[in-house]
């Protein structure tokens, strides 16, 4: 059984703003965030693109926390660059600017080693590609895909022909809402489980997440957070310590094994938050995240 977990998504640089400060051109993108976090439970491929201009310390920075990066390709041209603020309440980010850059021509191939790989999660990107990488792989024993409000307005229906072919979906409450024209998230999650996911996670920020099941609907709530610095890739994190528990676990259809997922998830991104980029995630220790996992799941009586 295959631990590897490969991940196909978006690597970049962030300039983000928010009450606490700045940063310019650091570290970010929808894969490296799961993988910085996945990377904590099980050995992770990124596949992505950069230009001539992704620093070699980044580079070095996300080798060390083993994460393979034969997949990512170095294009002539910059770097994917994503510009944005937060307010105080830091509900919703403010693009100021997107620069898509060579991530634009982003089109995975993957190697052989990548198709056996026995866990997939396909980060933010488009759902043809997602498709078009999925189609490349061996049988990878669990594959989970996340989307946004962007590919689900201009391409709903390239997004249904993927979710009939995945086991998870990571989404949060305005998508699926978005999703299935259905306000109430209980009614919303059964009808996207009725596009073909087994599973279906709803991330609802600061009031935590919720998990669909068979005939389990588990909420679980954010793991408090004295000081939020940057929200940035917290949902990326979050879905980096549910994956990369469930590709550690022998079986992923246990119920128990999903809730546990899932406060690994919690766990994951609420420190993700506590600092810009990757600057908090990139050197978390085994022992942090236990004794915080162990104080979290206490608060809630989990096993």
């Amino acid at each position: 059984m295959s631990k590897n977990i490969l991940v196909v998504g978006s690597v970049a640089l962030d300039s983000v703003s928010t009450i606490h400060g700045r940063t310019k051109r650091a570290l970010g993108g929808s894969a490296v965030h799961f993988s910085l976090s996945a990377s904590q439970f099980a050995p992770v491929k990124l596949v992505g693109v950069v230009g001539g201009d992704f620093p070699p310390s980044f580079r070095k920075l996300l080798s060390k926390r083993n994460i393979d990066l034969k997949g990512m390709q170095v294009m002539p041209g910059r770097t994917f660059h994503w510009e944005g603020s937060y307010d105080r309440d830091f509900k919703n980010a403010r693009t100021i600017a997107t620069h898509l850059n060579v991530f634009e021509h982003f089109k995975p191939a993957l190697s052989p080693e990548h198709k056996t790989c026995g866990v997939l999660f396909l980060a933010n990107i488009d759902p043809d590609l997602q498709r078009d990488v999925l189609g490349q792989m061996a049988k990878p024993r669990l594959v989970a895909c996340d989307t946004m409000n962007y590919w689900i307005s201009l391409k709903k229906k390239s997004l249904r022909n993927l979710l009939a072919k995945v086991n998870l979906l990571f989404i949060n409450e305005e998508e699926a809402r978005q999703l299935t024209k259905e306000y109430n998230l209980i009614t919303a999650a059964k009808m996207v489980r009725k596009m073909g996911p087994q599973a279906v996670v709803i991330k609802r920020g600061d009031s935590g997440s919720m998990l669909f099941y068979g005939n389990d609907v588990l909420a679980m709530p954010a793991q408090p957070v004295e000081k939020v610095v940057d929200p940035t890739g917290a949902g990326d994190t979050f879905a980096g310590g549910f994956m990369g528990y469930l590709a550690a676990s022998p079986d992923w259809r246990d119920v128990n094994v999903l809730k546990r997922a899932m406060a690994y998830g919690t766990v994951m991104s609420s420190f993700s938050v506590e600092n810009f980029s990757v600057r908090r995630t990139h050197k978390l220790s085994t022992r942090e995240i236990d004794r915080r996992f162990l104080k979290y799941t206490k608060s809630l009586l989990v096993d």
